[in-house]
């Protein structure tokens, strides 16, 4: 079993618990349900913002502690200065994440992707009810019709939806359905890093789907690469939370992105 198999089994085990806790029509009430989401694809549209898509993560699988004393109001909210979206990671057990940290950085003014190994509807309902604006979808754990239900739910909540695909073998996952599709550089399985798929991948993606390079973008001038390739979003988690200072880490990199 690789590791996002092992992922995945734990998140269908987690997913029992937490519907046991917590109904859809309870995730339907909470006070965030109702208000009217962020468009990524909007921010990412404009001028003035970077395209970075900027993660809050305390841990992972390949690495282990990245940060576990950042506080997330503080990083986030640095974040949403200058960024496109803020993506926070939910997911307990393998990267460190928990709900209440997405639901502490809805305080700013900037689309939030709930980042998670998304399987069930009600975890798109939960996404909603935390104040999420788009959610993570993974082709390589999801097949097609799956990813068609989960966009439409997450599309009559008024969430947007990131696709996310790792090789050409995942490209019919793209559906009407989505709406930004996202390359992960990291293969999921192994945890090897190459920009190179992001690139190689590029040309096959609709235009009317803005594409996200995922992962391993750790300096200015893989931006400018990338986007010169056709990418309009950049999705940035380790590089900021590596530092002891994610926020000024963050804004020293955008400096350095507009003198490029």
């Amino acid at each position: 079993m690789n590791i996002l198999e092992k992922i995945v089994a734990r998140k269908k085990e987690e997913l029992v618990q937490r519907k046991a806790l917590v109904s859809v029509e309870q995730l339907q009430a909470m006070p965030h349900f109702k208000r009217t989401t962020y468009s990524t694809k909007a921010f990412l549209a404009d001028p003035a913002r970077t395209g970075i898509i900027a993660e809050f993560k305390r841990q992972s699988p390949s690495k282990g502690v990245i940060n576990g004393i950042a506080d997330v109001v503080t990083v986030t909210g640095a974040y949403a200065q200058a960024a496109s979206a803020v993506s926070v990671l939910t997911d307990t057990d393998f990267f460190g994440g928990r709900s209440e940290d997405l639901m502490a950085a809805r305080v700013h003014e900037i689309p939030l992707l709930r980042k998670d190994f998304m399987v069930d509807p009600y975890q798109v309902y939960e996404a909603k009810a935390m104040g999420a604006d788009l959610i993570l979808l993974i082709a390589a754990c999801l097949e097609v019709d799956q990813v068609k239900q989960l966009a439409a739910l997450a599309h009559g909540l008024g969430l947007e939806v990131l696709l996310e695909i790792h090789d050409e073998t995942e490209l019919g996952h793209i559906c009407e359905e989505v709406d930004l599709v996202g390359v992960n550089n990291r293969n999921l399985k192994t945890f090897e890093v190459s920009i190179q798929t992001s690139l190689d991948l590029i040309g096959r993606i609709p235009a009317d789907k803005p594409a996200i390079a995922e992962s391993g973008i750790s300096n200015v001038d893989t931006i400018v690469t990338l986007r010169a390739a056709g990418f309009k979003g950049f999705l940035i988690g380790e590089n900021f939370m590596k530092e002891a200072n994610p926020s000024i880490a963050f804004a020293d990199f955008v400096n350095q992105l507009k003198a490029s």
